[in-house]
């Protein structure tokens, strides 16, 4: 039981891990300083945690990663809006 507990843990912390960033970016309207980068690499990361979750049938893996994958295609999304608009009033 106390290790349901740590992977429940664990899962909320790195799922919401990228949150900040989506809100500062999103508050600023800056991205200049996040990587492109990042953003593949969390997405490939999270759909692979996905895929090992399903074969585990392990529900925690699964919704943990689901809830990254989400976070960070908002977070795409807002890189890809503002990075545009920096180019745009260049």
């Amino acid at each position: 039981m106390e290790w349901y507990v740590v992977g429940s843990v664990a899962a909320l912390l790195t799922s919401f891990g990228f949150a900040p960033q989506v809100i500062k970016m999103w508050r600023t309207r800056a991205v200049r300083d996040v990587s492109p980068i990042t953003f593949v690499q969390f997405i490939v990361g999270s759909i692979l945690w996905m895929l090992y979750g399903v074969n585990a049938r392990d529900p925690i893996i699964i919704a943990a990663n689901i809830v990254s994958l989400v976070i960070v295609l908002a977070g795409l999304l807002l890189y890809l809006r503002f990075a545009r608009a920096i180019k745009v009033h260049r």
